[in-house]
């Protein structure tokens, strides 16, 4: 199976991390004020996809409700009108989901979706979110890509949109971070799964750009992204490694 090539832009344009938020001018992660903010001021945007309780993809970042919303629980308890109910603190609108948020970027802008992981544990108890997000992107017209920290999860999209470009959501996987074995951290640090799922492009672990394998990558043509600048002094030392940034807190320079 070949491997799609990453527009471009993915590599120029600085990418707003859970789109251009901030909660004091009303524009809370992921939310559509954070997205027209992003594509009013010329970013691309990074967003997440969780899996509701009746199998759609929605455009939220925790697995639980609680540090976003007035709500508890876990995502996967509610079905997708609930969530698009449920209202985003420091915002007046509730979660959106994925084909709402295509129809609103509709091109404009490059758009990084990030599929967060399904099995728990980084296994391959995956599925379900791949196929909602699959679907979602059915038609849509603009430079778009995925990726996901769960190789399983990547493997999947390549299956069910092998034309979309695909990538990895790498870290330095210190256990005491992650809810994972030490055994699973070792494997992923290594980054093994790279040509396997067909990826273009790393998004790694800022503080850790220095990490043989990431250089490695790179020299083999990878593109390399990082998560998550939040000055730009974090910003010029991440870009001796890598091509571009997702990043929040802070303008990043266009045209870097």
């Amino acid at each position: 199976m070949t491997t799609p090539i990453l527009p471009r832009s993915f590599a120029t344009v600085p990418l707003a991390h859970r789109a251009l938020h901030d909660v004091t001018d009303g524009r809370p992660e992921n939310s559509r004020a954070a997205i027209r903010a992003a594509i009013e001021a010329g970013y691309g945007i990074e967003i997440d996809v969780q899996l509701s309780g009746d199998g759609a993809a929605m455009v939220f970042h925790d697995y639980h409700l609680e540090r976003l919303t007035e709500k508890q629980g876990a995502v996967q308890l509610f079905n997708s009108d609930e969530l698009k109910a449920t209202a985003l603190r420091g915002g007046n609108e509730g979660i959106p989901d994925l084909p709402e948020v295509l129809a609103l970027v509709a091109g404009k802008v490059p758009l990084l979706i990030e599929l967060k992981d399904q099995d728990g544990a980084m296994g391959a108890s995956v599925g379900a979110l791949e196929r909602a997000t699959a679907d979602a992107l059915a038609g849509y017209v603009g430079e778009i890509a995925v990726m996901s920290f769960n190789p399983h999860s990547v493997a999947a999209m390549q299956v069910l949109v092998p034309h979309v470009p695909r990538g990895l959501t790498t870290s330095a996987y210190l256990p005491e971070d992650w809810p994972l074995s030490e055994a699973v951290c070792a494997e992923l640090r290594a980054i093994p799964d790279y040509d396997r799922v067909g990826a273009s492009f790393i998004s790694h672990e800022v503080t850790d750009l220095d990490r043989p394998r990431v250089a490695e990558l790179k020299a083999a043509g990878a593109m390399i992204c990082c998560w998550t600048v939040r000055s730009a002094e974090q910003e010029a030392q991440a870009r001796q490694v890598a091509d571009n940034i997702t990043f929040e807190k802070y303008h990043a320079a266009l045209g870097a």
